[in-house]
């Protein structure tokens, strides 16, 4: 087979499909060019030559991919290393030697044919193009096409879709590659693009105009190689090289998304995925994604005090944190209590708690609610998704209870649809019945969990064959299930099930059944460090002093507390916990720190500084120092790495960064839940998250983006009740 390599001369590549072995003895190549092998082991990989580079792949493997492995450098448009393979475009034709006919992978001057072609309907729109700078089409067509064009004839047009506030669509651009309809149809499985007409007529589309319903939609602007799809919040706002590049993490859930952070003049101008095979692969949430126009609005960017009006005015620094220190002055012990929401990062939890700990206080909650029951939290085991994210593509049964992972943790659900597409993956469902992207064998949802838990524990129900006959099940738990009165039951009844399968069925090794699935950026380093879930103890014992880290779940209320109660807010956004607090402190959003968060997992991650906080704001970590340095209590740290440093002491894992700390301590959770006292309720589950209007606006930074909000009245009202006029 010949090709051009780079340079443009013809290379070789020698095609010797050899069947080699595990444990190779010896290999040698004889004088007249011969390759011979010897060993003992059997196995399936083939030996491949190419320009005289000897390379091991897996059977099935196209050849386009065997000459990546030696760095050949092959053009393609349809092709995608995550999707099916389609072979529409044409660009990645050979000729194979002795073949009767070219393989598609093809020779320079069929390239530049094929790329005649393509530019032949294609506008020339990259002076006003969102794709100009990190164009597929720009960058081939230069390194492979011709300097000029012979087609003089009008072009082809064709009418833009409207299928949704996110996405832009200027057909006239489209080249059919498909990629868009593959990963629709794959990834988010959701049937709603295909192509219609043939030849010349052909579009893609929707065929009937709708929205484009899929909470990972926006991963269609970055798999498309032309500007046919681009981002609609993101249009004619900046050029790639315009911008600086932050890697960051995502915090909208609990898995804990690689992004890249994109910013210009001190502002986030939009988000991309970054590539973390463990966790997110290449993909985003559309949350994650267009979100961050949140960041800019209803922002806190100065203290604010409570005048004797009862209004919140501007104050300064010095007289917002004297009037916290003088009140945690007044009181101490009991008297004092705190609350984190969702967002709070793991440095922030750590400095607060050691300021409560200094006035005699360890009444400190998150708003997540958590089973303290039996071993509750004191098994780190008993509270994270054990099996981890990229576990899920080795499972053959996967048992949800009281979780939508579609609209709670989408990449969770990507994975386990990646699964079903490989294996035929059992899958069954104790909760309300919710659209999911992916068959379920067993559905459970009408059936309280009073009846299903109970009788798949007990063998009874059908699914529980399915389970004992599994190698590698999962039984995954949503923490929504657990904000229930009877949250320790079904999670006693869930570690007796997960128990009991490791106990009867297949599995060996160190596989991990039991899994809980986090819906929160921060509550897994809040247990780490010994925060309370819910806020149950503060309800039973009202503060005095009540300090509102990040809280904007609206699970404590004025009416809650006494009146003569102080409240400090400290967060970034006007959301639910301002409002009701005599004394605001502005805090940093996610993209203006340096901060640590734990993801579903138990892995631990940074954020970077992308931008500054707007105005006066301040990370959190450093108003609680500068707050205990005025209390008279002063904190023992003054840097980040300090801040680090007494992390560790508390939780080593948590600065074990992207590293997974094993939790095995199964057998001991499970005895210790047969203690649990509380009956399961006749109540059906049901997650918060039902469609995916629930999905879009869930935490203060989402609730604040106009482009989310957008999303909410589409989804209810259809695109065209968001419908702007286009510039071009």
């Amino acid at each position: 087979m010949r090709i051009r390599g780079p340079s443009g001369a013809l290379a070789r590549i020698n095609m010797l499909r050899i069947p080699v072995r595990k444990a190779l003895v010896g290999l040698s190549k004889s004088p007249k060019g011969c390759v011979r092998t010897t060993a003992t082991a059997a196995s399936n990989l083939i030996e491949v030559f190419v320009d005289g580079q000897s390379v091991m792949v897996e059977p099935g493997t196209t050849v386009l991919q065997a000459c990546e492995k030696v760095g050949m450098q092959i053009p393609r448009f349809c092709y995608h290393e995550r999707l099916s393979v389609a072979g529409n475009c044409r660009m990645c034709l050979v000729e194979i030697e002795k073949a009767p006919k070219s393989f598609y992978m093809l020779q320079l001057s069929y390239r530049e044919g094929v790329m005649e072609f393509l530019l032949a309907n294609h506008p020339l729109d990259c002076p006003i193009c969102d794709q100009g700078g990190e164009c597929d089409l720009q960058d081939q067509s230069m390194m492979f096409g011709n300097d000029r064009s012979r087609f003089l004839e009008g072009k082809r047009a064709v009418e833009d879709k409207n299928i949704g506030p996110l996405v832009k669509t200027i057909m006239t651009r489209c080249i059919q590659c498909t990629r868009c309809i593959r990963f629709a149809s794959e990834i988010a499985g959701v049937d709603d693009l295909g192509t219609t007409g043939r030849g010349n007529d052909m579009q893609v589309g929707t065929y009937i105009e709708k929205m484009f319903m899929s909470e990972l939609s926006g991963n269609i602007i970055d798999i498309c190689p032309v500007g046919a799809l681009t981002s609609k919040p993101y249009a004619f706002t900046a050029r790639p090289w315009e911008t600086r590049k932050t890697e960051s993490i995502d915090v909208m859930d609990a898995v804990g998304s690689n992004i890249v952070v994109s910013t210009r003049t001190g502002e986030v101008m939009r988000i991309l995925p970054r590539m973390h095979e463990d966790i997110n692969e290449e993909w985003i949430s559309d949350k994650t994604r267009f979100a961050y126009d949140g960041l800019k609005r209803q922002r806190l960017t100065e203290p604010m005090i409570r005048n004797e009006k009862g209004l919140l005015t501007y104050t300064s620094w010095e007289d917002a944190l004297s009037r916290v220190a003088g009140m945690l002055q007044s009181f101490q012990g009991k008297d004092v209590a705190a609350i984190a929401g969702g967002l709070v990062d793991a440095e922030a939890l750590v400095a607060l708690k050691d300021l409560l700990n200094r006035v005699d206080s360890d009444t400190l909650c998150t708003e997540e609610v958590f089973p303290t029951a039996g071993a509750g939290t004191d098994l780190r085991s008993n509270y994270l998704l054990n099996t981890t994210i990229a576990g899920v593509e080795e499972a053959d049964v996967v048992l949800l209870v009281g979780t939508n992972p579609r609209f709670e943790a989408p990449l969770f659900n990507a994975r386990i649809r990646k699964r079903l597409l490989c294996i035929r993956l059992y899958s069954g469902l104790i909760r309300h019945p919710v659209a999911i992207t992916y068959r379920y064998d067993h559905g459970l949802g009408y059936d309280s969990p009073k009846i299903s838990l109970k009788n798949i524990a007990s063998g009874s129900h059908p699914f529980s064959q399915v389970l004992k006959e599994a190698k590698k099940p999962m039984v995954v738990l949503g923490s929504s299930a657990l904000q229930r009165n009877d949250g320790a039951a079904i999670l006693a009844a869930v570690s007796s099930i997960a128990q009991k399968i490791r106990m009867t069925s297949g599995v060996t090794g160190d596989w991990k059944v039991m899994n809980i699935l986090h819906r929160i950026a921060s509550q897994v380093a809040a247990l780490d460090l010994g925060y309370k879930p819910g806020v149950e103890a503060i309800r039973k014992n009202p503060p005095k002093v009540l300090f509102l880290l990040g809280a904007d779940g609206g699970c404590i209320t004025r009416q809650d507390l006494p009146k003569d109660c102080f409240i400090i807010y400290q967060g970034h956004h006007g959301d639910v916990g301002a409002p009701i607090a005599d004394v605001i402190l502005p805090g940093a959003a996610y993209t203006e720190k340096s901060a640590t968060y734990v993801n579903t997992e138990g892995r631990a991650q940074q954020t970077k500084v992308a931008v500054t906080p707007p105005g006066l704001a301040r990370e959190d970590w450093k108003i609680i120092r500068a707050l205990s340095e005025i209390a008279g209590i002063t904190l023992p740290y003054d840097t980040l790495d300090e801040v680090r440093n007494r992390l560790e002491e508390v939780s080593p894992n948590l600065v074990r960064y992207d590293d997974i700390e094993g939790a095995n301590y199964f057998q001991q959770a499970n005895e210790l839940s047969k203690l649990v006292n509380q009956q399961l309720l006749a109540d059906p589950l049901v997650p918060p998250q039902l469609t995916i209007k629930d999905f879009y606006m869930t935490d203060s930074i989402s609730r604040a983006s106009q482009t989310m909000a957008k999303c909410v009245k589409a989804v209810t009202e259809g695109a065209q009740a968001v419908e702007e006029p286009s510039i071009c």
